[in-house]
């Protein structure tokens, strides 16, 4: 039989109802504040190590609006797994093989962090100071690399086939990000972020416009998209794949979206702009991104993971206290942010599954 409890009034309730009541009360509470005011509470160091440990529900997951409070889980924590990259970027889920695979650009590596006992491992070294990484529908990895200022493909037997380093006769910037689409075509952005400089990559100058381009899974025929974005950066499919949605690094400071027309892209038009709910609605900018099976973006922004509904409003929060680079969901079932930010790689789980395969 099911016990009970006495309330204050004497009137007895099952223990279940009472339980029930009390966590959802509980986890909605920061949820319903943050949405109220629409801005963060002052930020409060923590212990990131593990050692201490954290009353529910974490106070850096925040809600903005109340779209958000189904995607915040009231008994997991943000974990950090990994401190030790001088810029992490690009990370990957490996479904079969249970792994994440991040970019540690300045240092010209891959690192590899393993699901079933959260070991890290270097994975690659040199890395061609790779960036954006992702895996395809036959499992193989792709990867954007500043130095080769080109997108690669690792085979199964270890070889490596280059996908695109060159448009027109001319090389390539730096891609910086890159997807997958059903019809197995590969699409990526093309910045010169990768050569600015030495620190990611080598400084050289610049012989095509920023652009997002599109190769063709059966030809390898490389297509232009648009060169109308200044800083094109991370990258993502709506669910239904009729969207692209790109991040604009450069003067835009905008998240843009496309209509996709077969293998074209139309009616190219601003879907959110991103400001800073704890500096006041500062501007920000969005990185890295990956949708959600709902159609929300998640994306690396100051000051942490940003939330975008499909309608292209703010509505959650997950702070950090670091720069996020990029995002994507993992996990046997797929409802495993991973967060890369700047020295660190976090995760946490939501209530929601990522889109697409990786």
């Amino acid at each position: 039989m099911e016990s009970t409890v006495t309330s204050r009034s004497r009137t007895p309730v099952s223990r279940r109802k009472f339980l029930s009541t009390t966590l959802l009360s509980a986890a909605l509470a920061p949820a319903l504040v943050s949405a109220q005011q629409n801005q963060l509470p002052p930020y409060e160091a923590r212990d990131w190590s593990g050692n201490t440990p954290l009353h529910y529900p974490d106070p850096d997951i925040h809600a903005l609006d109340p779209r958000f409070r189904r995607y915040v889980l009231f008994n997991t924590p943000i974990r950090r797994h990994y401190i030790g990259t001088l810029w992490a970027e690009g990370p990957a889920w490996n479904g079969s093989g249970r792994f994440l695979v991040w970019s540690d650009i300045p240092n010209n590596r891959q690192l590899r962090w393993i699901e079933e006992d959260g070991h890290v491992t270097e994975f690659r070294n040199p890395s061609g100071h790779s960036n954006g990484n992702t895996f395809d529908y036959e499992g193989r990895q792709l990867s954007c690399e500043h130095g080769g200022r080109r997108v690669v493909r690792y085979e199964h037997s270890g070889t490596v086939t280059v996908i695109a380093d060159s448009y027109d006769g001319n090389r390539l910037n730096s891609p910086n990000d890159v997807i997958v689409h059903p019809d197995r075509s590969i699409w990526f952005t093309d910045p010169p972020y990768g050569i600015r400089g030495n620190y990611e990559g080598y400084r050289a100058d610049s012989e095509v416009p920023t652009s997002v381009y599109r190769v063709d899974g059966n030809t390898g025929d490389i297509t232009r998209l648009t060169d109308d974005i200044d800083g094109p950066n991370g990258l993502c499919f709506s669910p239904d794949y009729e969207r692209l949605y790109v991040a604009d690094t450069g003067t835009g400071r905008e998240i843009k979206r496309w209509d996709i027309n077969g293998v074209s892209l139309q009616n190219g038009r601003t879907h959110a702009i991103l400001t800073d709910p704890g500096n006041n609605g500062a501007p920000s900018a969005a990185d890295g991104m990956r949708c959600d099976v709902d159609g929300n973006i998640w994306t690396g922004a100051v000051p942490g993971v940003q939330v975008i509904a499909p309608d292209g409003n703010l509505i959650g929060i997950i702070r950090l206290p670091e720069r996020c680079a990029n995002v994507c969901f993992g996990g046997t079932r797929r409802n495993r942010l991973f967060m890369t930010a700047s020295q660190s790689l976090y995760s946490v789980y939501v209530g929601v599954q990522g889109a697409g395969i990786a």
